[in-house]
């Protein structure tokens, strides 16, 4: 299995910005030309790019954010795209602008057999789902409410219709550059036998190599990237 890092791109008001535990109130903004921001990870060496609608994930309009994930798609970037995708027009809305694989979060808790009929239409290389949890518990519609599931349940829930690839975000670490939390992470690949990206918390190359040790399929880096505690270049050569 390739170890893929994933350079984050999160979209607020059609701006670059970074959360701290996913809060729009702890908001920092990086760039107003996602696309050149995106030219810049590309140009790096970046094979995929990680973008998120947080206005979408919120429930709030997003059409400044669409227009930024079509700038990006221009430059011919790899890219999985998530963040209020919650009904199959919408999967098969954002396959057809060019997303290379869709993030499906809230709606595997809500309407997982939206997730099964995804996967039987357009394939396991199109699909993921992001698992994003606090104390295990997967958090919906964009961190603000607790599920009362936990991330492993719902990764063998998927993997049972099909699903390949998750993307497991520790939401209590995201943002805070306080390192991945490779234990759970593993844990979660090693029992349900999905690739995992582990997302929240990468603060140095260090945490970047722990999760290429840990036998994990990749990892995104965000925050870390725009502060210049990881270089990507470099990040890449793991």
């Amino acid at each position: 299995m390739s170890f893929t890092i994933y350079p984050a791109i999160d979209l607020r008001g059609g701006k670059v910005v970074r959360l701290k535990e996913g809060d729009p109130a702890r908001m920092t903004s990086y760039s107003d030309d996602p696309a050149e921001t995106a030219r810049k990870w590309l140009g790096m060496g970046a094979q995929w790019l990680h973008v998120v609608n947080l206005d979408g994930a919120f429930g709030e309009g997003d059409n400044a954010n669409r227009a930024a994930l079509e700038s990006i798609l221009k430059l011919g970037a790899r890219v999985q795209f998530g963040g209020g995708i919650r009904s199959m027009d919408a999967v098969a809305d954002i396959l057809k602008l060019g997303v290379s694989r869709a993030i499906l979060g809230t709606i595997a808790i809500e309407q997982p057999a939206i997730v099964a009929d995804a996967l039987t239409r357009f394939g396991a290389d199109k699909i993921t789902v992001g698992i994003d949890a606090r104390d295990g518990l997967v958090r919906t519609r964009g961190w603000k409410d607790n599920s009362g599931v936990s991330a492993i349940d719902l990764a063998l829930q998927m993997q049972a219709v099909g699903l390949g690839t998750v993307i497991f975000t520790d939401v209590s670490r995201d943002g805070l550059g306080s390192g991945l939390n490779i234990p759970y992470t593993r844990e979660l690949a090693e029992r349900s036998g999905l690739d995992v990206i582990a997302s929240g918390g990468v603060h140095t190359i260090e945490d970047v190599k722990a999760a290429k040790d840990a036998g994990l399929a990749g990892c995104i880096i965000g925050r870390a990237l725009y502060d210049g505690t990881v270089d990507l270049g470099k990040a890449l050569q793991v």
